[in-house]
């Protein structure tokens, strides 16, 4: 059993998807190809062969990546604490993740996560027709220019942009309908910013116009029983520490249109002295994102048996 207590897991978000996630673990360990066929249950089709051998196209569909990321991230969650004992103090997930964070806390049964990421997904997809919404990078200018920006653009063209990730102040991401966001992109370059890029997304999420999304999901949650965590996760539209199961469906319900506090909610867990973090599931995305806040904290991610091994050793070799 692991000695050291100051550990924090990371769950990643839509857009850490890749053809093949989920099927070293799942080649190796029985019951992570289980996790697999139970979702497939769920869903309805074939969840672990869109994963293993796509097409692409599909797999980037918004009601297939959501579950896709959350089977992967429980996976890989499954494994580092059967096969290594290893628990967190804490954890946390990057919008869709914080589902994935929530599940393998206990907040969540496995087939109800697995089951609100789909619609989460379907409703979100289907909030805005495919061109009207647009998000976009702002990379290299502060915060405050930025939310200026966006209120100048809202203001000049009567529609929605606004902060949807704020995943580091180099590195900010805005949403809302396709010419504001184009023209709040225009005023951060005025002011300074190093890049503003239009991002290749089929929707604009998290902000205002995702509400229809938010209030279906939020019928939804009324179905599901929800349970207090094992440990605590920080949630991403409060940037705040939950623990309570009546606390739980507030936070996803507002998620959805909500800012993701990304980096605000990694500098409270660095404040509190987590310096060690894992990313469980597909992809590398939060693990460079905290390499940038802080180069001194102990990262690694997840998501093949190679990255195991490297867990094993870089965690249990330097407590014997």
């Amino acid at each position: 059993m692991l000695q050291e207590k100051n550990i924090a897991f990371l769950y990643p978000g839509q857009g850490s998807q890749v053809v093949g996630m989920g099927k070293d673990l799942c080649q190796q360990y029985h019951y992570a190809r289980h996790l697999f066929e139970q979702a497939g249950d769920v869903l309805g089709f074939d969840l672990m062969n869109i994963c293993f051998n796509g097409p692409e196209e599909e797999l980037r569909l918004t009601s297939i990546t959501q579950p896709a990321l959350l089977v992967t991230s429980v996976i890989a969650h499954q494994v580092l604490t059967r096969e290594l004992g290893m628990t967190p103090k804490t954890a946390a997930g990057h919008s869709l993740g914080e589902y994935s964070a929530l599940c393998c806390a206990g907040g969540i049964d496995f087939a109800d996560a697995v089951k609100l990421v789909h619609l989460r997904g379907k409703y979100m997809q289907e909030a805005v027709p495919v061109g009207k919404g647009a998000m976009a990078a702002i990379m290299n200018l502060d915060i405050d220019s930025i939310r200026e920006a966006c209120r100048r653009a809202a203001q000049e063209e009567q529609e929605v942009v606004m902060v949807a990730n704020y995943n580091l102040p180099s590195q900010i991401v805005i949403a809302g309908d396709t010419s504001a966001v184009e023209l709040a992109c225009t005023y951060c370059k005025e002011m300074g910013a190093k890049k503003a890029v239009m991002l290749p997304v089929s929707a604009p999420f998290h902000c205002s116009l995702m509400q229809p999304a938010q209030d279906r999901l939020q019928k939804d949650m009324e179905s599901i029983t929800f349970n207090d965590l094992q440990y605590t996760i920080i949630n991403n539209v409060d940037a705040a520490y939950m623990y309570r199961a009546e606390d739980i469906p507030t936070s996803l319900t507002r998620q959805v249109t909500g800012t993701v506090r990304w980096y605000e909610s990694m500098e409270i867990l660095l404040g509190d002295g987590i310096h060690s973090f894992v990313e469980l599931g597909s992809g590398k995305v939060l693990s460079g994102i905290m390499r940038k806040i802080n180069k001194e904290a102990r990262i690694l991610n997840l998501e093949s048996c190679e990255d195991l091994k490297k867990i094993e050793e870089a965690f249990y070799a330097a407590a014997q």
